[in-house]
């Protein structure tokens, strides 16, 4: 099976072409010098584009004209206008306070005392320096082909060192994703992004196959106009792509040409991956390199997180395994720790808890009576009311659990801890085992609480019926404020239809409600 993400081909639009001109600024207070520099360079070209002559007859019209325009190729300057440093002040002014780097600079004076040449360029940023009276039309248009050509190989360099940039900092994006699905999503954002282009002027599908004789592919995203669709298996891979990913995965290459681009890359665990790109304007060299990069990064990145998943998966099937082994000890059902896991989550996200630290208390909560495990049966399992002596001991499981779990330095593990010891504290103070209060009791021992009472009274015990809702509700009002933060009990009633669905939704087996 091959997962891919792809953004639907319809409606894309092309994307803006970058400026049809080279932008030249000429600064001189002479306007003969204006006039011949517009017939040396009429119908001039360079790579098919034409000039774009913009004119200032003062330094002070001059730094106007650059505030308009940041994307100058070539600047000529004189030295001398309205003082005689004016030229010179204009540079500085471009490279320390615009910060201008990129523009091609020419100095050009008819008073070369008022600015020698050897100490000029020593002390100035220029790249270049020319007496007018040398200037001549030949010279001139080949200065013009040597600068632009220089502009040219400046932007190509800015262009592959923000596009490692952006490769940087979608690998960081990448590597947060907690789950294939956001991974997808990232994606579809981020190929936009390495490009430079809007989301939906871009398709873009990735692909992780284990090699097998049929290759069969399975649709995680989509975005463009279908991007409210919701990714499922029938939804084929149109024939054009389908074609290029055959080929690319025959030839074992990446596929290079000016509409699309499929990257091909083998990560270490042998899994294939490709990466899908069209638009509707070519695609340089300079971004089939880049996207060559990234391709090898979304493999990697793919990999790491599918990795991810299968211990997540792991942990979150042991820690409902090893809490089900202890309610089975106490005649309870493996449903009970699945109904607290999801009562926790629900109300840490209703809470305000962060996504990633909601997933733990979930794959956590399971754990709470894990210190049951050193309760003898007859205490665990005793149908009526337990007496002092046997309450000291049961209390004893919350230390017990936290003594079990706390050796581990797992983080699920670890929070677990703090839910087994905390999970029987209560708000006002007055719970067990610490006597721990409000604030001073864990935000997770607070949600387990909660979770842990709100299924005990709903749910069949060896000691009790469920008791019906509305009695659960009342209960829970009661308590708000002594044994439960309020914020929490507030949040379940709010809640409390989803609240039941979750119970619904993992009955406890028929068997043991005879």
């Amino acid at each position: 099976m091959t997962d891919f993400l792809f953004a639907d081909e319809a409606q894309v639009s092309k994307q803006e072409e970058p400026t049809a001109k080279w932008k030249i600024i000429i600064v001189d207070d002479e306007p003969d010098i204006h006039q011949v520099t517009n017939l040396v360079l009429a119908g001039f070209r360079f790579e098919d584009s034409e000039l774009e002559l913009l004119h200032a007859y003062s330094a002070k019209e001059a730094r106007v004209l650059l505030e308009e325009h940041q994307d100058i190729a070539v600047g000529f300057i004189d030295v001398v206008m309205e003082t005689s440093d004016a030229g010179l002040n204009l540079i500085q002014f471009i490279r320390n306070e615009q910060q201008n780097n990129t523009m091609r600079l020419v100095l050009r004076t008819g008073q070369a005392g008022e600015a020698p040449e050897e100490q000029v360029i020593k002390d100035y940023d220029i790249n270049d320096y020319k007496n007018k009276t040398e200037l001549t039309a030949a010279k001139l248009r080949t200065l013009m082909y040597s600068t632009l050509r220089s502009y040219r190989d400046i932007l190509i360099i800015e262009k592959h060192k923000q596009g490692l940039e952006r490769i940087i900092a979608a690998t960081i994006n990448f590597l947060d994703c907690s789950s294939i699905t956001e991974f997808a999503s990232a994606v579809l954002a981020q190929v936009a992004n390495v490009l430079g282009l809007d989301n939906n002027k871009i398709m873009c599908c990735a692909a992780v196959n284990i090699p097998s004789k049929q290759v069969e592919f399975k649709l995680l995203a989509v975005s463009g106009v279908q991007a409210n669709v919701t990714p499922h298996d029938s939804m084929k891979l149109p024939p054009d792509i389908a074609r290029l990913f055959d080929e690319a995965h025959k030839t074992r290459s990446s596929i290079h040409d000016s509409e699309h681009f499929v990257g091909f890359f083998v990560n270490n665990s042998g899994l294939e991956n490709l990466l899908y790109v069209s638009h509707e304007g070519d695609l340089s060299n300079t971004d089939h390199n880049i996207l060559e990069f990234f391709t090898n990064n979304i493999a990697v990145a793919y990999d790491n997180i599918r990795m991810r998943e299968v211990v997540e998966n792991s942990q979150k099937e042991l820690s409902y395994i090893l809490g089900e082994a202890v309610e089975k000890r106490s005649k309870e059902t493996g449903s009970h720790v699945k109904r607290v896991a999801n009562f926790s989550y629900m109300l840490a996200h209703y809470y305000g808890v962060k996504p990633k630290l909601a997933d733990k208390i979930k794959l956590a909560s399971p754990l709470h009576d894990v210190g049951k495990i050193g309760i003898p049966d007859k205490i665990l399992n005793k149908p009526g009311k337990l007496d002092p002596d046997e309450w000291a001991i049961m209390q004893t499981h919350a230390q017990l659990g936290f003594d079990i779990l706390s050796q581990s330095q797992n983080e699920i593990l670890q929070i677990g801890a703090v839910i087994a010891q905390q999970h029987h504290e209560k708000w006002d103070g007055s719970g067990y085992p610490s006597g721990l209060a409000g604030e001073d009791i864990n935000i997770v021992g607070r949600i387990a609480a909660l979770a842990d009472v709100f299924d005990a009274l709903a749910s069949k015990r060896c000691y009790k019926p469920a008791w019906p809702m509305p009695k659960v509700v009342d209960l829970l009002k009661t308590e708000r404020g002594k044994h439960f933060e309020p914020k929490l009990v507030d949040i379940l009633l709010e809640h409390l239809d989803e609240f039941i669905a979750i119970r619904d939704a993992f009955p406890d087996p028929i068997e043991e409600e005879s």
